[in-house]
């Protein structure tokens, strides 16, 4: 098997603008090199073979940061997956982030990759895709001018995002979730390090009579991009969670799956795997929020 990638030319923009104009100018021939972990894996196999890698090295000390402003965490584009990991912040307001950061890869991985690569990637079995739709989190491209999509409208179908050719991927908008909200990231690989079998990420806020008053629930690796559990949110939405409940919610998830039969698995198996786990993280997150007592759920 060849691992030398084809002849391409390398560019490291100093800016932005500079960057963009790059992209406009091979229409799709340039591939950007953010942490490097998806791309320069494909380039060696010679699954993916750009005219043209970006490099955008020099664009970090603005693109890479953290900040709570208000109601709402803003994280450039090329914040590594491990200052997410270590974020004293971010464990404050949105605790599923760092929690999440922690089961990506390795330690190298964490220390280069970069959020916005992994989520301009869009492998269907990534982490980030999935925890940025149970938090309704926003993106902003920029191609000359900025855009905001949406994380609901930006997975298209694997390796396959709403940025056009010429955008790149700059910030990540996330809605600080209400301080007495729980939450939940479970993944299950045959190893550490590996691909995900099924991950998913749950978002639940309270109401004032113990019901839950708003529930998301995103589920990956079981489907060709990553989705929100619909069907399972309106069983639970508006309702005293119990778990005959909560074992609805996880069917009606693990129903709306479409895994494919590989090495990790069969299509019944996966699916069983996703209910089963839709149903731990739904638990956890409720017994999170204080709307199910531990002892209430000695099955998991």
């Amino acid at each position: 098997m060849r691992l030398i990638p084809r002849s391409f030319e390398y560019v490291a923009p100093k800016t932005l603008q500079e960057a963009v104009s790059i992209l406009r100018k091979y229409k799709g021939e340039a591939k950007v090199l953010a942490g490097g972990h998806s791309l320069v894996p494909l380039m060696k196999l010679r699954l993916s073979n750009p005219q043209v890698v970006v490099d955008l090295k020099y664009l970090r000390p603005k693109l890479a940061y953290i900040k709570v402003a208000g109601k709402t965490v803003r994280i450039g584009a090329l914040t590594r997956h491990a200052e997410i990991e270590h974020s004293a912040e971010l464990k404050k307001v949105v605790p599923i982030m760092p929690a999440a950061a922690e089961w990506i890869g390795d330690m190298q991985v964490r220390n280069m990759g970069t959020i916005g690569g992994s989520l301009a990637h869009a492998d269907p079995a990534a982490d980030w895709p999935v925890v940025m739709l149970a938090l309704n989190a926003t993106f902003v491209a920029n191609g000359g001018a900025q855009r905001k999509i949406p994380a609901t409208k930006f997975f298209l179908g694997p390796f396959t995002t709403a940025l056009k050719p010429h955008e790149i991927l700059t910030e990540i908008q996330v809605p600080v979730p209400p301080s007495n909200h729980g939450w939940s990231w479970k993944k299950f690989e045959r190893k550490a390090g590996d691909f995900a079998t099924v991950n998913t990420a749950v978002i639940v806020v309270p109401g004032r009579k113990g019901e839950i008053a708003d529930v998301s629930i995103a589920v990956g690796a079981v489907h060709v991009r990553p989705f929100r559990a619909t069907d399972a949110e309106k069983v639970l939405k508006g309702e005293v969670p119990t778990m005959d409940l909560i074992r609805e919610a996880a069917e009606k998830a693990a129903a709306m799956s479409e895994p494919s039969a590989d090495l990790r698995g069969s299509v019944e198996y996966k699916r069983e795997v996703t209910k089963v786990f839709v149903r731990r993280a739904l638990v956890e997150a409720c017994e999170r929020a204080k709307l199910l007592k531990p002892e209430a759920a000695v099955v998991r």
